[in-house]
């Protein structure tokens, strides 16, 4: 009675967690089970431009506001994702130093095998161990995820990794470079995808890069040259989207890697325009639209997502309307939706997609 009369909240009511969900301290609190996790990584030491993104996990959760239990029905999916079969829980953020990265990505590391190494609170074939949905923090912290996501499930990920930016960067590449090179050098948020290849974290040809206009170190194609040997990655350039459309994307993508591996979903915000959103450490214009990336989101469904990421919104450079950490905010409840989805399908659920409200039946690529 009282929980009817007082427990459904307004929009801009009550503390900010992500989607208004329960708030619990999940790296002290093991007897907590969730299925879905919401972490922040309030990290941003190993940025190479603009830094801020340590504060990107409490913009995304206050952009986050107008998500809640109450209206999160999912036209495109067919269902809630928060009233659904899964536990999803605010985890809080990790305590990250922010003076020693050698110690923050031992501390992240730990952190992520800690939280993944849970038993799901609904246990299945699909889902026995629970997931995380991490708000970054620069892009670096993808590098300890790859680490404990390895370790959990005894084999190498595959990486879907939506960015303007390869990632692959030799860390000899950066300048002053090799004269001051050292280990940290080699912790930085462009270089991780790179380590983690050294580090026999990737899965060798089922990686893909979607979104890339970056620009390459010198007079060649060198870069191309590390990417493909640092993880056998598939390129997919924003403007291909232009020429294949976003179904030819996601068929790219699904064809590379297949809908049974484990797969790290990372998403840089950076991959969407900065005219669209601006509050990012290294903006590049000429980016995906916030639709265009969210259209292939859905079109990716049906990966097997272990572990997802959304990183680099830096909200000392967004808009006074914050754009970029209401654009993160709504990719992270697709992503959510997805994971749902995928964990319904697998208990033999319809999710009843196949039409809208209108019923018109869905073209979803």
């Amino acid at each position: 009675m009282l929980e009817e009369k007082w427990g459904v909240e307004w929009g801009f009511v009550g503390i900010s967690t992500f989607a208004h969900l329960p708030h619990v301290k999940c790296l002290t609190r093991p007897d907590e089970p969730f299925d879905i996790g919401i972490i922040g990584a309030p990290f941003d030491t190993a940025t190479s431009y603009r830094p801020g993104a340590r504060f990107g996990p409490r913009a995304i959760r206050a952009a986050s506001a107008r998500q809640s239990s109450f209206r999160g029905f999912n036209p495109r999916a067919g269902f809630n994702p928060y009233t659904s079969w899964a536990t999803i829980l605010d985890c809080g953020d990790m305590p990250i130093t922010p003076f020693d990265n050698t110690l923050a990505f031992a501390q992240m590391t730990a952190a992520f095998h800690e939280l993944g190494t849970r038993t799901s609170a609904s246990p299945s074939p699909l889902h026995k161990t629970s997931r995380l949905l991490t708000l970054g923090g620069d892009h670096s912290i993808a590098l300890p995820t790859l680490r404990a996501l390895s370790q959990i499930h005894a084999q190498p990920i595959a990486v879907l990794h939506f960015d303007a930016h390869l990632d692959t960067w030799r860390p000899t590449k950066y300048p002053g470079a090799p004269t001051w090179q050292t280990e940290q050098n080699e912790l930085n948020h462009g270089s991780m995808f790179w380590k983690a290849a050294t580090e026999g974290l990737i899965r060798n040809g089922s990686s893909v890069h979607a979104g890339l206009r970056t620009r390459l170190t010198g007079d060649d194609w060198a870069d191309y040259a590390d990417d493909d040997a640092h993880g056998g990655w598939l390129r997919i350039a924003t403007d291909d989207i232009d020429d294949v459309g976003v179904a030819g994307v996601v068929k790219a993508i699904m064809e590379r890697i297949g809908t049974d591996t484990p797969t790290y979903l990372s998403v840089d915000i950076d991959v969407l325009d900065p005219g669209l959103a601006p509050g990012t450490g290294t903006p590049e214009p000429g980016g995906w639209s916030t639709r265009e990336l969210i259209r292939v989101l859905r079109g990716v469904e049906g990966l097997n997502v272990v572990g997802a990421d959304i990183v680099e919104v830096a909200p000392a450079y967004d808009t006074r309307g914050e754009s970029t950490a209401l654009a993160a905010a709504q990719v992270a409840f697709e992503i959510l939706t997805s994971m749902v989805m995928r964990g319904r399908a697998a208990e033999g659920e319809e999710v009843g997609r196949e039409m809208d409200g209108r019923g018109w039946k869905r073209d979803e690529l």
